[in-house]
C-alpha cells in the first residue's frame, strides 16, 4: 500500500456516520444502486467481491477492522472464492498476536482480520446490516419491503456523498456528507483511479464505492445465497402443504355437505 493511500486512510477518524465525533445528521441522499445480490434470486458477484476486498485492503484497512471475519472464509464459493494458496498469502500480509507464543506472527486461515487500528474507526464486519438506507412509513416497512434495507446503498452513497464543503469545529476538520446529511470527521478516501484493479475494471469512484459496499454486505451476511435458497424451498413446501390441506378439507367435508343438501327441509 502506498504512503499516499495510508495517509488518506489514516485521515479518517471514523466512518459511515457512526461515532461521537460526527455532528448531528441522519439519512440524507441515498442512491438506489443495483446490486447482483438483491431480490429473491440474487447472488453475490464473485469478481465484485474480489474487487471490494482490494478496495478494503488498500483504502480502508489502515483504520477499519473486520474482527468478525476469518481469513478462511475468503475461500467460500459464495464469496470472493480465493484459492487456499491465495488466501494464505493474503492473510500473511496481516499480523496477529499469538497468546500461546506471546508474540506477533503472520496471520493464517483460521485467524480473523485485525480489529480497527483507531478507537474512533468502527469495525466494518457488520456495517452493511447496521445501516438503513431506505426509510418508510413507521410500522409498515413498505419502502424496505420494496427496496430492501439499503445498507450497501448507504455505504456506497456515504463514500460518494462528499460535496467539498469543509468546516473547522472544536479544532478538528469536518466534512459535509450528503448521505449522512451532516458533518463528519472522516475525510474523503476515494479518488478516480485510486486503486488499480487486477481484472482491469476501470476504477472510477462509483465503481470502488459499489465494490467495497458489496464486499461489506458479504462480510455481514456471507450465507445470503443459502438463506434465500432455504427460504424458497420453505415457500414451495408451505404452498404445497396448504394446497393439500385445502383439498383434504374439501374431501372430508364433501359427504357432510351433500347429506345436508339432500336432507328434506323440516316443516
Amino acid at each position: 500500500m502506498s504512503i499516499r493511500k495510508l495517509a488518506l486512510s489514516a485521515a479518517a477518524a471514523l466512518s459511515l456516520g457512526a461515532g461521537p465525533a460526527v455532528a448531528a445528521g441522519g439519512v440524507g441522499e441515498i442512491i438506489d444502486f443495483s446490486f447482483s445480490f438483491e431480490g429473491p434470486f440474487g447472488s453475490y458477484d464473485r469478481a465484485q467481491l474480489q474487487r471490494g476486498l482490494q478496495v478494503y485492503t488498500e483504502v480502508c484497512a489502515a483504520c477499519h477492522g473486520l474482527q468478525y471475519v476469518a481469513f478462511r472464509t475468503l475461500t467460500q464459493e459464495s464469496g470472493p472464492a480465493l484459492s487456499p494458496e491465495a488466501m494464505r498469502a493474503y492473510a500473511a500480509t496481516f499480523e496477529v498476536f499469538d497468546p500461546e507464543m506471546q508474540e506477533w506472527r503472520p496471520a493464517d486461515g483460521p485467524d480473523h482480520f485485525p480489529e480497527s487500528a483507531m478507537e474512533t474507526a468502527p469495525d466494518l464486519s457488520l456495517m452493511a446490516k447496521a445501516r438503513i438506507g431506505f426509510e418508510g412509513p413507521y410500522g409498515l416497512g413498505i419502502n424496505q419491503l420494496i427496496r430492501g434495507m439499503g445498507g450497501p446503498e448507504y455505504i456506497a452513497s456515504f463514500l460518494l456523498g462528499y460535496d467539498g464543503r469543509e468546516e473547522m469545529q472544536a479544532g478538528a476538520m469536518f466534512y459535509y456528507n450528503r448521505a449522512y446529511d451532516g458533518w463528519v470527521s472522516m475525510a474523503p478516501v476515494l479518488w478516480e483511479d485510486g486503486v488499480e484493479y487486477a481484472d482491469g475494471t476501470p476504477a472510477t469512484m462509483e465503481q470502488q464505492a459499489r465494490d467495497v459496499a458489496a464486499f461489506l454486505m458479504w462480510t455481514a451476511e456471507p450465507h445470503l445465497g443459502e438463506r434465500k435458497r432455504s427460504g424458497l424451498v420453505g415457500v414451495i413446501f408451505l404452498t404445497l402443504l396448504a394446497s393439500l390441506l385445502y383439498l383434504t378439507n374439501k374431501r372430508l367435508w364433501a359427504p357432510v355437505k351433500d347429506a345436508a343438501k339432500r336432507k328434506p327441509k323440516e316443516a
